[in-house]
């Protein structure tokens, strides 16, 4: 049986009368890009620092690579952090930056700078190793606070909602690199993040946090198409939440089920599953978001716009769906 890279054991951390984790038990596979999702102040955070060492738990154990790691210091565990501010140092060039680590353990300057070029190249930031940070762009100081982690070859990198500084497009190349970094090296990544697209494209797994707690951890594939709980379902991704008689007629009497807004088109009245009138259109460029009231529900719709041509408020649609679509989410 392989041992995890981190486990964390029925953590509980406690801030005076606020219970920030509450019973927190999860194991990270090696090798794996594990992503800790949920909204601010569900614990994601503080559970990143417990691995790190930045935070102790009131009880419970970390394990890193086996070895209970609870009360170490961050410089005696064998994992690194990159900071969403990046945290660089400003007077220092860029190859030197990447090389403290080396520095501090008394590495001679030649082969310390010689394995921060070797980084820099990995990170594709070859020639610009004399550069300040200041003289970079935002993308490319991600990059350099991302080499910096790696010098010391850790077995596990935490990242703390690195990529929450960068505009939509270099954001979206930035989670590509940082993907295909992680296969090439083969480290344990562990990523906080709110952003949910961003923890489905990227992850091998996801836990999903909220108040404190983890309300399901699966592939990204199981967390959004069969989430665990009502949260899960409504917080990553749009979500139809069908209830009550809605949920009889529609999901073979459920008391609750998700219906996701892309799983449904606009078609013929014949075997149409529900008809209602458009409530609302909303524009997105390659689709369209439609509200449909089907009078015991309104249903949002996500409609290709190269599809067909477009629907109007007021108009009465039909409705259609597989039958696997519709998934019952436990009480």
């Amino acid at each position: 049986m392989t041992t995890a890279a981190v486990s964390l054991e029925d953590i509980v951390v406690e801030f005076g009368t606020v219970r920030a984790v509450d019973g927190v038990s999860l194991e990270i596979r090696p090798g794996e890009f594990f992503t800790l999702l949920g909204p601010s102040g569900s614990g994601k955070t503080t559970c990143l620092r417990l691995i790190g060492g930045f935070q102790y738990p009131t009880r419970g154990r970390v394990l890193i690579d086996g070895q209970d790691a609870t009360r170490l210091p961050p410089y005696a565990r064998d994992v690194n952090t990159v900071f969403q501010d990046y945290a660089l140092f400003p007077h220092m060039n860029v190859r030197d930056n990447v090389a403290y680590g080396l520095m501090v353990r008394g590495i001679p300057k030649g082969a310390r700078h010689a394995r921060a070029d070797r980084l820099l190249e990995q990170v594709r930031l070859s020639g610009v190793g004399d550069r300040r940070p200041s003289q970079l762009s935002g993308g490319q100081r991600q990059r350099v606070a991302l080499a910096r982690a790696l010098v010391n070859e850790p077995k596990v990198l935490l990242l703390d909602e690195p990529l929450g500084a960068l505009d939509l497009k270099l954001r979206e190349q930035m989670q590509a690199e940082l993907k295909a970094l992680q296969r090439r090296l083969g480290i344990t990544f562990v990523f906080v993040t709110h952003d949910q697209h961003e923890a489905l494209s990227m992850s091998d797994r996801i836990g999903v946090f909220s108040q404190g707690r983890i309300e399901q951890v699966g592939s990204p594939r199981e967390v959004y198409e069969r989430p665990a709980t009502r949260f899960v379902a409504e917080f990553v991704g749009a979500a139809n939440l069908i209830e009550g008689e809605a949920a009889r007629r529609y999901a073979d009497g459920a008391a609750c089920a998700l219906l996701r807004p892309e799983r449904i088109r606009v078609g013929a009245a014949q075997d149409a599953r529900a008809t209602g009138r458009v409530a609302s259109v909303h524009y997105y460029g390659a689709f369209s978001r439609i509200a449909v009231d089907c009078g015991d529900a309104t249903l949002e719709v996500d409609s290709p716009n190269a599809a067909g041509p477009a629907v109007e408020p007021g108009q009465q649609v039909h409705l259609h769906w597989q039958p696997d679509a519709i998934h019952a989410i436990p009480a």
